[in-house]
């Protein structure tokens, strides 16, 4: 039974030993298996939306504003929607 807890990087893995040079010769790139690609995301790239996507938009508002609602924690900008969603008129 394998011990349970943190791995140190360095550790070698038996399931997944390290590629040598032959494996990386042997190794097709990613295009070969465009079934496969397009299945990866880059960088920067999100995946589709469950819900409508927001609009990124540049917003002056008073300082004092802004800190109080930093000082509320993590979802500061989300509870600022919240707020103006409730204020909208119609």
């Amino acid at each position: 039974m394998k011990k349970k807890g943190k791995v140190r990087p360095d550790t070698p893995d038996e399931e997944n030993p390290e590629w040598t040079d032959e494996d990386f010769a042997r190794a097709k790139p990613l295009d070969h298996f465009p079934e496969l690609a397009k299945l990866v995301r880059g960088r920067g790239q999100r995946g589709p939306q469950k819900t409508p996507t927001k609009q990124q938009v540049t917003l002056r508002l008073d300082r004092d504003v802004v800190e109080r609602f930093r000082a509320t924690g993590e979802g500061w900008q989300g509870r600022i929607n919240d707020v103006l969603r409730k204020a909208r008129v119609g």
